[in-house]
């Protein structure tokens, strides 16, 4: 837990010097009046909290009895248990409850799909398992999840580049349940541009995926690159329009001072949030926990 707190805050330390910073400037032995309360609201804006968020914890800034004698540290834990209870909602536990259990990963190219699914091949490598790589778009993408699958020492069912997608999904569900697999990884391709050809693909896909298994995938879960910000935010909005995703990933935290769209997201529309990825290493992924988030968030 202590290498993870320690993980977590370096990930977030663009983020957190940012408002910490602000928040020393904007309470440093000031009274809290409407001067004070504007100037946080901009702090939290351009930490990427969203208005929605930042008005909602402006009013109870507005709302609450600060001290004279509080020091700055209060206030970060005032702001921290704030934005601990807009993201409590969405802390949430990855289970498994069928077999196989299949796990459909979306989100666009560069957002960490690949690398996310050989994280958590890792992380349940007690689960026998393999992989599909459904983005036969990108020779890079196959490679790489080849190679994941190397190191985990699971099966990765591959097709030739430009190959059928949703054909593959199916050859590689059917050998799953042959081969007794526990848990099915299927990666996606990423393209964006033009929201037909990503809806009329993952419909394909999910529509293969219950022709051998009807109640599949169990997960559909959106991988996010925490760097775009706002942006991020509009990926849940487009990917939840085109697919039943139910579950978030947040990745590249170690490379943003935009940390705080997650809380944007949990303000705007409401998602589990299952991991947090803090760097590229095997083991850089953990369970996402609100009240840590927080905390490291504003540098406590």
């Amino acid at each position: 837990m202590i290498n993870w707190l320690s993980s977590l805050k370096k990930s977030l330390s663009k983020s957190s010097s940012k408002i910490s910073s602000g928040i020393d400037n904007i309470f440093n032995k000031r009274t809290i009046d409407g001067e004070v309360l504007e100037e946080l609201e901009e702090l939290l804006l351009s930490a990427d909290l969203g208005y929605e968020a930042t008005s909602m914890i402006v009013k109870n800034f507005a709302s609450v009895k600060i001290a004279k004698e509080a020091t700055a540290d209060d206030i970060k834990k005032l702001l921290a248990d704030n934005i601990a209870e807009l993201l409590h909602p969405c802390e949430a536990k990855l289970s498994f409850n069928q077999k196989p259990h299949i796990i459909l990963m979306i989100g666009v190219n560069g957002a960490g799909k690949t690398t996310t699914i050989g994280k958590l091949a890792h992380k349940f490598k007690d689960k026998q398992t393999s992989l599909i790589a459904g983005d036969t778009f990108r020779a890079a993408a196959v490679e790489q999840l080849s190679i994941w699958g190397q190191r985990n020492h699971v099966k990765v069912h591959t097709a030739p580049i430009g190959g059928d997608a949703a054909g593959l999904c199916y050859d590689g569900l059917k050998q799953a349940i042959a081969d007794g697999d526990e848990l099915v990884f299927i990666d996606t391709a990423g393209r964006l541009q033009n929201k037909t050809n990503l809806t009329d693909e993952l419909k394909k896909i999910v529509r293969v995926i219950k022709k051998v298994i009807p109640d599949a995938p169990h997960h559909t879960l959106l991988c996010l690159d925490a760097t775009t910000g706002q942006n991020a935010v509009e990926q849940v909005k487009i990917f939840k329009e085109v697919a039943d995703v139910n579950g978030l990933i947040v990745n590249k935290l170690d490379g943003t001072a935009k940390g705080g769209a997650l809380v944007s997201i949990a303000c705007t529309i409401p998602t589990p949030i299952y991991y947090i990825g803090t760097g590229e290493g095997i083991e850089d992924l953990s369970e996402f926990n609100s009240e840590e988030y927080a905390n490291s968030l504003v540098g406590l």
